[in-house]
């Protein structure tokens, strides 16, 4: 195992404990002595917005991580995450579902979009969601598909 590597799981045990700055510093350790590794980024990128909450950063990071592996389902789940902190869920559904494409429906990545609550369309499509027909539709929609076992 090289040092870069070290430096890698070790923020990963930091990490696991919520020790976040000091699974930051390891991170950026890893990312220092090989910054080839997509998934050293992609923590580091989740690390400064957990940290720091400096969420332009830790985007910059995270996609920079995809760019390297897209293919990699934890790299989606790290962006998504990052949204999810910076107040972007639809940024952070987007990028599951994306990720879905690529790394062969990933029951993690699958998860976390339940998780998220996908929403469904609104029932008028042409008026906002915000609408009170809208709303009282969705409500009622809501109901039947729960009576009928679909949720």
């Amino acid at each position: 195992m090289d040092e870069a590597e070290r430096h890698f799981r070790q923020g990963m045990s930091y990490y696991r404990s919520e020790y976040y700055a000091k699974a930051q510093a390891e991170f950026m350790q890893a990312v220092q002595l090989d910054n080839t590794r997509p998934l050293y980024v992609s923590y580091l990128g989740l690390a400064v917005a957990r940290v720091q909450r400096r969420f332009d950063e830790a985007e910059g990071l995270c996609h920079r991580a995809l760019k390297m592996m897209r293919t990699d389902p934890q790299a989606y789940l790290n962006l998504a995450q990052v949204y999810v902190w910076a107040g972007r869920k639809e940024d952070a559904v987007d990028t599951l579902s994306m990720g879905l494409q690529y790394t062969k429906r990933d029951p993690r990545l699958q998860r976390l979009l339940l998780k998220l609550g996908v929403r469904r369309a609104p029932v008028i499509p042409f008026l906002d969601r915000r609408n009170f027909l809208n709303k009282q539709l969705g409500k009622l929609r809501h109901r039947m598909h729960r009576l009928v076992g679909e949720e």
